[in-house]
């Protein structure tokens, strides 16, 4: 069992205890599962869609009846990394069964037996293959999923950023996906995504292979009344206290966003010795310690930057959030070059998600970036 020292956990799986909330949308989840029935779930990066399918994952009601999967496919560029990544998954949830299950999986997906290796040193089984050794990404896929159908328990396979295939260079990605995942009976699927009008292309366009093919979950900040409760409690069981008033201020600074609120109060709570109280100051100096942490990260993405973008990337930054960016009033303002190259600068940084936009409303994506450039280029970030 994993030793907790920090009752706000940055990575990995969170067990019950210090798993704050989303009681609502995990009956949804795995009332939809258990069900049968596949699942979209849609919400900005960092707002705790990982940890909401992991919690799920280990419910007596999915983790007793099921064989669970999870993967990341935000690094992937080609169906081939795609296979790849699911088949390596697949291996590493089944290795701890035993030869057997490692013997129905390689004979059932013969194209990646040359995977099948012993480690040297302790003999055990490995996943040793190179992307580029995948010949027939397309046929692989297809022995994955009869391999699923074939299982001896009810599979689901969450595939986080699915938004992602839409960006692979093969034809016909959500046909081919489409066709083997509505043959499944064996099989359920979570299909989470951040870039919420793709994600909505991909499941409510009527033109496209996955048309109302799943349950939707929108999912949302924790509300704020539970985030209080909860740090307040998990401060408290360790004999220390922080005020209603500071926690409101955190969520508030960062929107609810799960990933930044819990950081900081891990922060936080390391920082406030037992039988104190934690102070505003206290908080000040844990979101600059944060924020200073990614500093080389930051002076990194802004280096690789053309002019034109930092420009009107440091205008959205000074403002919070921005509207009207490609406005004359706007671009006066901030000394911009024109509106044509507003226009081409904030595509750009759309595209390579450093600023996101919802209703035509700009902010940094990297919420701690955003404090980061503001405290740089702007009058820092207040209360």
């Amino acid at each position: 069992m994993r030793t907790v020292t920090n009752p706000f956990i940055t990575g990995g799986y969170v067990p019950e205890e210090y798993f704050c909330d989303r009681v609502q949308e995990s009956k949804e989840v795995i009332r939809t599962l258990s069900n049968g029935n596949n699942l979209a779930i849609i919400s900005p990066r960092r707002m705790g869609k990982t940890g909401l399918i992991e919690h799920c994952f280990h419910q007596p009601e999915i983790r007793d009846h099921n064989y669970t999967f999870f993967i990341d496919i935000y690094a992937t560029d080609t169906l081939k990394e795609f296979v790849y990544k699911l088949g390596k998954e697949i291996f590493d949830t089944l290795k701890p069964k035993g030869k057997q299950f490692l013997d129905g999986f390689f004979s059932m997906i013969s194209s990646l037996r040359p995977a099948f290796k012993l480690d040297s040193a302790t003999g055990s089984p490995t996943f040793d293959i190179g992307i580029g050794e995948i010949h027939q990404a397309a046929f692989t896929l297809e022995e994955i999923f009869k391999y699923l159908e074939s299982a001896d328990r009810q599979c689901v396979v969450a595939i986080d950023e699915f938004q992602q295939i839409g960006k692979y260079p093969e034809k016909n990605i959500e046909a081919i996906l489409r066709t083997h995942i509505q043959k499944c009976k064996n099989t359920s699927f979570i299909f989470a995504g951040s870039q919420r009008h793709l994600m909505q292309n991909i499941f409510f366009s009527s033109s496209r292979p996955f048309y109302q093919s799943v349950s939707l979950l929108q999912l949302d900040a924790i509300s704020e009344e539970e985030y209080i409760r909860f740090v307040r409690k998990h401060f408290a069981n360790d004999k220390k206290d922080i005020s209603a008033e500071l926690v409101s201020k955190i969520y508030l600074l960062f929107e609810g966003h799960t990933w930044y609120v819990q950081n900081i109060f891990n922060e936080l709570f390391s920082l406030t010795a037992e039988n104190e109280t934690c102070t505003f100051a206290l908080a000040q100096e844990a979101i600059a310690n944060k924020i200073d942490s990614y500093r080389p990260l930051y002076q990194s993405t802004l280096s690789l930057l053309p002019e034109r973008q930092k420009e009107i990337l440091y205008a959205i930054a000074k403002e919070g959030k921005a509207s009207g960016v490609t406005s004359g009033p706007f671009i006066k303002k901030h000394g911009l070059l024109s509106q044509s190259s507003v226009q081409t600068a904030v595509k750009q940084l759309l595209d390579k998600e450093i600023i996101t936009s919802e209703e035509n409303v700009y902010q940094v994506y990297d919420r701690f970036f955003g404090l980061w450039l503001s405290n740089l280029y702007g009058t820092g970030w207040r209360w």
